[in-house]
Order: C-alpha cells, then structure tokens, then sequence
C-alpha cells in the first residue's frame, strides 16, 4: 500500500470515527458523548477540536476492544470521554 493510500484510509478512519461521534452527540447516546461536548464548549475548546478528541477515544476504545477480543465496554468508553481533555494513555 503506498503512503497516499494509507493517508486516504486514515482520512477516511478519522471522518467516520467523527461522524459516528456526530451521530451519538445528535443521539444523546451515551449521555457523556453530548456532556462531553458541552463541558468542553464552555471551557474554551472548539468544535472540531472537540470532535478530534472524541473520535480518538472512540478509537482507542475499539483498538483495545479488537486488541484484547472483548465486547465494547461502554463503561470504560464514557469514562474516558469525561476525562477529556485528557487523553487515554495509549492515544496520548
């Protein structure tokens, strides 16, 4: 795969990964996605910056569901949307 193919397939990971986030603020489901945002917005972070973080830990959740063979754990996933801005470890 040439680096041109790679940098699409990460474009294309990281809009899907936002819309899914988009679709789960819209949604309210889970509830920390839209509290997430809201707490966020009011200390200063803009949207798209918002977004970014949101859709990396939505990554690091799935990497680590697929890495360990497990289900998605919602828990841990709404946990680590509320520590934002602070990143999962692994992500940082």
């Amino acid at each position: 795969m040439s680096e041109h193919d790679e940098n699409e397939d990460e474009a294309f990971a990281e809009e899907t990964l936002i819309q899914a986030i988009e679709n789960q603020i819209e949604a309210a489901e889970p509830p920390a996605a839209l509290a997430t945002l809201n707490k966020l917005s009011l200390v200063g972070y803009e949207r798209g910056e918002i977004l970014h973080m949101m859709a990396m830990v939505l990554a690091h959740e799935v990497r680590a569901m697929l890495d360990a063979d497990r289900p998605f754990d919602s828990a841990a996933y709404e946990q680590a949307l509320r520590a934002l801005p602070e990143l999962p470890k692994e992500t940082a």
